[in-house]
């Protein structure tokens, strides 16, 4: 006799786009959302037994935070290092579609603007439950953020190309959407940028037509004057710099040179030539209080420069998009170690044919890639001392070549290979296919409104006598970065749930909301 068939049907969820929090520990006032937070975590005590054993003891501790949120989103203005490139041009492009509501046609059909691929504009998250119903909220609704169709765009670059013109040598963008974004972007023009041809390959100098002249201190003044001279012109409330230029090579790290933030200083002005541009650009971020972001994976952020952030309280963040292959890695390597699998050999391959791939084919510039991604797994190793001896590591190869033809269609390939039960071997192999703009363009806009945001945010730890703002260099990016930078002494973490997780989880906090923890004690 047959049974029949169990149905199982789709789970039942809703979408609210907004909502309050009705809480004794939450208050909202027309400029401010405050709220108290209780902080669990936990103190571990070890006794020492002899024979080198010891008795370890957890012990459950709680906290209270308190936050207070600027609710008066700005509007934002956006300068990008690299306006006219593959990056910059996309952006904008895309901005500016959602804007105005430009459909193309494709030969697939009619194709309608979108954010997809951006956390802050298209993911969603998970406030509770009613009558059986899961209920989601947009990851853009937990706080108040600036609204991407208003940004206004500006920034430096190399080539004196127009955006118009760029976003057409870029050929990221279908030609019929391109064609009807030409009237708003033809107009603007990237200001002079810095050129250094000492840090980026020798086949950009091309394209250098657009360049800031004089010494290195009068470099960076004029990048402090071409910020005051955008927000004053442009009617935005708030500026966000963001580097997404060329790649640089790594810069030396010496005692005299950048270790201080004296010597820093003393360095740019003896016109020293170790100097980078993106140091340049960073510190004079810095110095007009304006959030930097670094988007490649260079040692923008040295000694100096930092020690100049914390004491001016000017935020600072990075390093390199994490936007594809080691995205991806991110989370496989997390997985893996996670069920107890021991991966021994990760080996990454990739091409491409944008101007990012020609830049990276000088191989100083490919070593600072190469040492952004290849860090990403260290956390997650170090995590399992069942599976990896101390000092143990698997084997981790990044290959990076530059081909053409493929132009802004970045191909990825990697092989995974794990220990498994009783000697076997497990090997997974993965290709990606992407549009290496298109991956990138949703992340930058997230991380300028996630740094905005978090200037408008206020903690005040047990510790403290009053509110005061985030620690400057800014860990609420790590999601977004292959190599997070962070305070000194702060963990790193690259598991990519665990930084999605972190990153929610205080935005939580901050309506007095608790971390999801996904435990659904009331089904059991």
């Amino acid at each position: 006799e047959r049974r029949p068939r169990r149905e199982i049907g789709r789970p039942s969820t809703m979408l609210i786009d907004n909502f309050t929090v009705k809480s004794p520990n939450v208050t909202y006032t027309d400029e401010h959302i405050e709220s108290t937070y209780t902080y669990n975590d936990t103190k571990l005590t070890s006794e020492d037994l002899g024979d080198g054993k010891s008795a370890w003891t957890v012990e459950p501790v709680e906290q209270q935070f308190k936050f207070r949120t600027d609710r008066r989103a700005p509007k934002l203005g956006i300068m990008l290092v690299g306006l006219g490139g593959n990056n910059g041009t996309t952006l904008m492009g895309g901005v500016v579609a959602n804007r105005e509501g430009i459909t193309w046609k494709t030969k697939e059909g009619i194709r309608a603007p979108d954010y997809f691929g951006s956390l802050t504009q298209s993911a969603t998250c998970r406030v509770g439950a009613v009558g059986g119903e899961e209920v989601f909220t947009p990851f853009k609704s937990l706080l108040p953020m600036a609204e991407p169709n208003e940004i206004v765009f500006d920034g430096w670059d190399i080539s004196g190309m127009n955006m118009a013109d760029a976003m057409e040598r870029a050929q990221v963008l279908d030609w019929d959407l391109q064609r009807q974004l030409r009237p708003f972007m033809q107009d603007v023009t990237p200001r002079p940028g810095i050129y250094d041809p000492k840090f980026i390959a020798a086949n950009q100098a091309a394209r250098a037509d657009n360049v800031i002249k004089g010494s290195k201190q009068q470099q960076m003044d004029r990048i402090r004057a071409d910020v005051r001279d955008f927000k004053e012109k442009s009617g935005v409330d708030k500026v966000v710099v963001l580097w997404t230029a060329n790649t640089e090579r790594y810069g030396e790290v010496a005692n005299g040179l950048n270790d201080t933030e004296e010597n820093l200083r003393k360095s740019i002005a003896n016109d020293e030539a170790e100097v980078s541009p993106s140091t340049l650009y960073a510190l004079a971020c810095v110095d007009e209080g304006v959030p930097f972001i670094n988007g490649s994976p260079q040692n923008t952020f040295v000694p100096g420069l930092i020690d100049a952030a914390v004491r001016l309280k000017s935020l600072i963040g990075g390093d390199d998009f994490k936007s594809g292959q080691t995205k991806m890695k991110s989370v496989l390597v997390d997985f893996l170690v996670g069920a107890g699998i021991k991966p021994t050999s990760i080996v990454s391959y990739n091409h491409l044919g944008n101007n990012d791939g020609m830049n990276l084919s000088a191989p100083s510039c490919f070593r600072s890639k190469e040492i952004s991604k290849s860090n990403v797994v260290d956390d997650m190793v170090a995590s399992n001392e069942l599976l990896y001896k101390p000092g143990e590591h698997p084997d981790h190869v990044v290959v990076i070549k530059y081909v053409p033809y493929v132009g802004d269609s970045k191909r990825a390939m990697d092989e995974y290979t794990s220990e498994i039960f009783m000697g076997g071997r497990s090997t997974i192999v993965m290709h990606n296919t992407c549009e290496d703009s298109l991956l990138a363009a949703p992340l930058i806009l997230d991380m300028c409104l996630i740094a905005e945001l978090s200037t408008r945010i206020e903690i005040r730890a047990p510790a403290d006598t009053e509110y005061r703002g985030f620690h400057p260099v800014s860990v609420l990016l790590s999601y977004l970065t292959k190599a997070p930078l962070v305070p000194r002494g702060t963990p790193v973490v690259n598991a990519l749930a665990k930084q999605r997780a972190m990153l929610e989880n205080v935005f939580r906090a901050c309506v007095g909301l608790a971390p999801e923890n996904n435990m659904l004690l009331e089904h059991k």
